[in-house]
């Protein structure tokens, strides 16, 4: 039966620990041991961070877990428990709203969630009881019950195939939900139950399997090729019956899809350090108005004046108490420094703003039909920060649309065209052949091109395979392998298809050709090579190997590798991508070992990958190499002009691939990342290899290099990026074998500083390539430059499954949608179609958001120090009794509503600079890098000029004041109408201040700036009793309206706040001025070279001719 199959094939196995027993229909097997039950989970995806009952304190905790929340909590509570100037409204309403805005936020959110979730476990599916089929709810499915999947249906959980309708017992399915891969892939049912093909024959088995718990890689699994993962579709094939393994939570697409690490930006760590700096200013107050009010009142008259006589109690309080609650007052009193408001302003800034690249119509890619996608707008003001990008090279600078160029078979030449485009086949242009290679290795080498490949057939939806005149589509996960079978037919060998394991291919002679397909070894980034084992009709067994000239050169004999290299090589320096080819003959006894040890290392529980790995190596030795094949992988468009706008933007372009040095290095060339002027320095295989030592070798070349460039470039880090158009360029190119050298140098050599000399030396070239490098390496590269001095902001972009480590490793992670899969797009926090969308992702959309959020949180900083500056010198004039300065509504209201509309619409909408020219001039981009505009200095000038204005709003109202009678009637003002002009100079002010500064206007900004001044008079009407006469009571009644009775006032508050904006007024004419000059000196010097330049234009035989006579 199919346990006592598994047992035999897993007979090596003695360690049973992390591995579970599935009963087949869950129907207990007779006489077998005893077997303690285990508990699975159930089929509900919850993908959901909330319940119904958890969510509200499960996100209240959530939220004060931020500083500024808990703050205000803080004083909050501190309000309600001390008698504190102002009332907990103040503070609690503003916290009541910032909590409320963003608890809806998340809770909408989490509702798509659990509404995607229920879609999900709702679906019908169907059982197989009881030999019946039963419908039922996708979530009822349990660990053992056996499914039944129509075509074109989603796999309900994780199963192993039983059966298909197939004689064979094969289904083709699409996994593009999990990796992105759009091709079909072949799976096969277990041997022992292909024929149980209907409900009956299905619900007698009585079988158990026996396989490992759930682990999230999607490709180690027990028999990977029977195993059906939860989330791919079933295709071409009517029907299936599997039996659930993993369920719900425990299947692969769960335990991959659980959530990336949090990615924080600059912008953020600068509003928690400007938070202290004004919490420090916060407790100063407090501290300074505390002391002074007991060194005020340490006068018997001002501390106790015969007005205001102390109660009995209030004399007994104990004085270090009385002197703390009075601190917490005043914190209380000051606390409106602290923008709360900030942070949902922020947020809410991010998520709208990130529509704008979804939007852009300049990213929308007609051949896919798609645009960019944001994944996360947490991220957007890191666009404009970016010091390094780092690029794979095939399908992000390159289409990854193959053509065959040519092939060498012996050494002999083979040119042909052959292109693939989007799983769909052109042939043009004649064969040219040069000097022909031996007919039987001819074929033999077209014959490696028709079976060594994963390459599937297409012909109208038929399973059972293509007849010999049928049009057929070639389909496979990797271009370049239909742009070999392509090229294969160029030459007469046609690949006709693989069913019932039998591959059938079509030869010059046009007969039919059948092989027994036995086993595959798989491609693999590590091995860089792959596979087949086939059986031809004579019974001869045969391997036909195809890979990288690095994993093949070494397994084949050394007297055929020469003239094949030649060849390798100089396809590598045209630029195209070059496999080589190798076959051997294996004796049947041979075949009969090799054949169990496979068998047994796919069906292991543990250590699979590292079994299969030595078998791999074992069978691929002893090789015979036939031929290379050259294919071309052209550059995308525009992928030059891109590259060049980064460099010219002042950042670094290092290249990470896994081709090899030649081909690498002609593409960097082809996309101008290297100048025909840039000098190379290599650390490679090559250049290491010359000394017997390899790590002195490498020490040396680290310590040329590094005199060479430190004695050409400066030491500053900002005049680098000038220098690099002043002085000789350098460009750095190593592979991966180098870099371990580097990363793992042996502790007792005297070079263990090379990381720090390697970075030292990168750091001064303008580009950087990195060839031959595992997926693992890439991400070790950007770790290592994450961590210089400084943290500098990295970017990776990809577009295939081994970029996504250096994707989630970087700062900012963009997947270009190719055709390697979406593995890249889903896994970045950015996706985009093409790679020369960066161009204007980063020069345009990255600078805008930098700047805009840069001055969001500035302003917001510099219109609450504006706010509460008065609040403080009021208490100079009030014996520091903490009287407020303003109404409670006010204060409750200033961030709210009065200015927050206006600052929102600033940061959504603004462009100080048209995106036209920041695309076309990307030096630009360098003013902002580095936090330009969070640094201390801007912090410094947005401080002073806040702590400018609050003194101006103050003191103005103050000498306003010193006349006793401000109205002819001989009225005399209070305290609240002091406040209430010193605020409604406040709110002008600073709502101003950012129209002067908005360049960009729009209706939008029209509407929140002045409506929301429109709004401050209606609500201090409103307020005042005039328009709802029911607030008569309140303290504020009519006092707005008599204050703009007075024609002084009218003057006091139009004078003050000129006085407040005459600063940024007398500013804004400078910058005019210097600009317009700066550009009537620019105009004239352009006239100038013009003319300057005339006489160089003259064609070349006249010019020539002229000097030569003026010469003689």
């Amino acid at each position: 039966m199919f346990r006592r199959t598994l047992n035999r094939l897993c007979s090596g196995e003695e360690k049973r620990v992390g591995t579970r027993t599935v009963f087949v229909g869950n129907h207990p097997i007779s006489g077998m041991e005893t077997y303690i039950a285990q508990r699975f989970c159930d089929n509900r995806i919850v993908s959901s961070k909330y319940t119904l009952w958890n969510f509200l304190p499960k996100n209240l905790f959530e939220q004060f877990r931020r500083i500024a929340n808990f703050y205000f909590l803080i004083i909050f509570l501190v309000q309600v428990t001390v008698d504190t100037p102002t009332s907990p409204v103040t503070s609690g309403l503003p916290l009541f709203f910032v909590i409320t805005v963003t608890a809806i936020k998340q809770g909408y959110e989490d509702w798509l969630r659990h509404r995607a979730d229920n879609e999900v476990n709702k679906s019908t599916v169907y059982i197989i009881e009881n030999a019946e089929r039963v419908r039922k709810e996708s979530e009822k499915i349990k660990v053992g019950d056996v499914v039944e999947v129509q075509a074109d249906e989603t796999f309900p959980c994780d199963l192993i195939l039983l059966s298909s309708c197939t004689t064979d017992g094969t289904c083709y399915v699409t996994t593009a939900s999990l990796d992105g891969e759009s091709n079909c892939k072949t799976h096969y049912a277990v041997r022992d139950t292909i024929a149980l093909c209907t409900a009956e024959s299905i619900d007698n088995l009585r079988a158990a399997i026996e396989c490992e718990q759930p682990q999230p890689d999607l490709y180690k699994s027990l028999g990977p090729e029977n195993l059906l993962l939860k989330g791919a579709t079933l295709k071409n094939t009517k029907k299936i019956y599997g039996v659930a393994v993993y369920t719900g939570m425990e299947t692969k697409m769960a335990l991959n899809y659980q959530g990336k690490s949090q990615k924080r930006s600059a912008v953020e760590k600068s509003i928690n350090a400007f938070l202290i700096v004004y919490l420090f200013i916060l407790l100063t107050k407090a501290a300074v108005c505390t002391t002074l009010k007991y060194v005020w009142q340490s006068t018997p008259y001002n501390d106790e004046p015969w007005y205001n006589q102390k109660t009995q109690k209030e004399r007994e309080t104990f004085k270090v108490l009385k002197m703390f609650t009075d601190f917490l007052s005043f914190m209380v009193l000051f606390n409106f420094i602290i923008p709360v408001s900030m942070y949902v302003t922020v947020e809410m800034q991010k998520f709208l703003g990130s529509f704008f690249i979804s939007w852009d119509k300049d990213f929308f890619d007609e051949e896919i039909n798609e645009g960019a996608l944001v994944n996360t707008s947490d991220l957007n003001e890191e666009l404009g920060q970016v010091d390094y990008v780092f690029t794979d090279k095939t399908g992000t600078l390159t289409e990854n649309s193959m053509e065959f160029i040519e092939c060498c078979i012996d050494g002999h030449k083979y040119k042909g065209t052959t292109q693939e485009v989007d799983g769909l086949s052109q042939t043009d242009g004649p064969l040219t052949y040069f000097d022909k290679a031996d007919k039987n290795r001819e074929e033999l080498f077209l014959r490696a091109l028709c079976l060594c490949h994963t390459v599937e057939i297409k012909t109208n939806d038929a399973v059972d395979g293509p007849t010999e005149t049928a049009e057929f589509t070639y389909i496979s996960s990797s271009p370049d392998e239909i742009a070999l079978v392509k090229g294969a037919k160029k030459f007469g060998f046609t690949f006709l298809g693989n069913w019932n394991g039998h591959i059938k291919v079509e030869n010059q002679r046009k007969e039919i050709e059948e092989y027994e397909l036995l086993h595959t070894l798989n491609f693999d980034s590590v091995r860089r090579r792959m596979s087949v084992i086939v059986k031809t009709q004579g019974g001869d067994i045969l391997l036909f190997c195809k890979g990288a000239d690095s994993s093949v050169f070494p397994r084949v004999h050394n007297h055929e590798i020469e003239l094949t290299k030649a060849h390798v090589e100089r396809n590598a320096m045209d630029g195209y991508r070059t496999l080589c080819v190798a076959f051997k003959e294996i004796a049947p006894d041979d075949f009969e070992r090799i054949n169990t040890q496979l068998i047994e290392a796919k069906m292991a529980l543990q250590d699979r990958e590292e079994k299969l790995e030595n078998i791999f190596d074992e069978i691929e030795t002893n090789m015979n190499l036939i031929g290379a094949t050259a294919v071309e992988d052209k550059l995308q468009d525009q992928a030059a002009e891109t590259i060049e706008a980064l460099h010219a933007a002042g950042l670094k372009v290092w290249v990470l691939t896994g081709d090899k040095m030649e081909t690498a290095k002609s593409t960097c060339y082809a996309c101008r990342l290297f100048q025909t002027n840039t000098e190379l320095l290599e650390l490679t295989t090559k250049t290491i290899e010359e000394s017997e030592r390899k790590e002195d070798r490498l020490h040396e070349l680290l310590i040329e290099y590094r005199k060479k460039l430190l004695h050409e470039f400066p030491k500053s880090t900002r005049s680098l990026k000038k220098a690099w158009t002043e002085h000789q360029e350098y460009g750095l190119i190593i592979d991966g074998s180098t870099l371990s050298l580097i990363l793992n140098s042996s502790q007792d050599s005297s070079s263990n500083n090379y990381k720090s000399i390697f970075l030292q030396i990168c750091m001064k070239c303008t580009a950087v390539l990195c060839c031959r490098m595992a997926p693992l390496q890439k991400a070790q590269i950007v770790r290592m430059v994450k961590n210089l001095k400084g943290s500098p902001i990295t970017l990776s972009i990809g577009d295939g499954a081994n970029d996504v480590s250096m994707i989630l490793e970087s700062h900012v992670g963009i997947g270009i949608k190719g055709k390697e899969g979406r593995q890249a797009a889903r896994n970045s926090d950015y996706s985009v179609p093409k790679f020369k969308h960066l161009k204007k992702l980063l020069l345009a959309h990255g600078h805008l958001y930098y700047v805009r959020i840069a001055h969001l949180v500035q302003y917001f900083f510099y219109k609450n120090l504006c706010f509460i500056l008065p609040q403080f010198l009021y208490q100079f004039f009030c014996g520091f009794s903490q009287q407020p300065l303003y109404d409670a509504a006010y204060l409750t209201m200033y961030n709210i509503c009065f200015t927050s509309l206006p600052i929102l619409a600033y940061s959504l909408l603004e462009q100080h600079i048209n995106i036209d020219t920041l695309t076309s001039d990307p030096r630009l981009y360098m003013k902002i890098t580095g936090n330009a505009m969070l640094q201390l200095g801007p912090f410094l000038y947005w401080t002073f000029l806040a702590a400018f204005e609050g003194t101006v709003f103050f003191f103005g109202t103050y000498f306003l004041f010193q006349t006793t009678s401000l109205e002819d009637n001989g009225k005399i003002y209070g305290n609240w109408t002091f406040g209430t002009i010193v605020f409604t100079v406040l709110v002008f002010t600073v709502t101003l201040k950012l129209a002067l500064d908005t360049r960009f206007w729009t209706w939008i900004n029209h509407f929140v700036i002045w409506g929301s001044l429109a709004f401050y008079v209606f609500f201090s009407f409103f307020w005042g009793g005039i328009i709802w006469p029911f607030l008569k009571q309140q303290r504020m009644y009519f006092v707005f309206a008599q204050m703009l009775s007075s024609v002084s006032t009218w003057l006091a508050i139009i004078l003050l706040i000129f006085i407040s904006l005459f600063p940024e007024i007398l500013l804004i004419v400078v910058k005019n001025v210097r600009r317009r000059s700066a550009r009537r000196n620019q105009s004239c010097r352009r006239a100038s070279d013009s003319l300057s330049a005339r006489p160089s234009v003259r064609p070349l035989l006249l010019r020539t001719f002229s000097d030569e006579s003026n010469i003689l």
